[in-house]
């Protein structure tokens, strides 16, 4: 597998090697990548969640028209 990586990604991946808490880059690749997938598989979660509670809560009684007028004057 070939990956590129942009000059601030490599100055920090050598950073954290540097630090000792890893000892290679390719360790440092792996926990971001688990992390990642913690982190992706909780945001799906928490949509799923809400998405859920908007299709079995009650009919919102505000109109599309009400909630773009709403959001435009945030």
């Amino acid at each position: 597998m070939n990956i590129s990586f942009t000059k601030k990604q490599e100055e920090y991946i050598s950073e954290q090697v540097e630090t000792g808490e890893y000892q290679n880059n390719s360790e440092v690749i792996r926990d971001a990548l688990r992390l990642h997938s913690i982190y992706r598989d909780k945001v799906i979660k928490d949509l799923r969640n809400e998405i859920e509670k908007g299709w079995s809560g009650e009919p919102s009684k505000r109109s599309v028209s009400d909630i773009i007028n709403f959001k435009k004057k945030r």
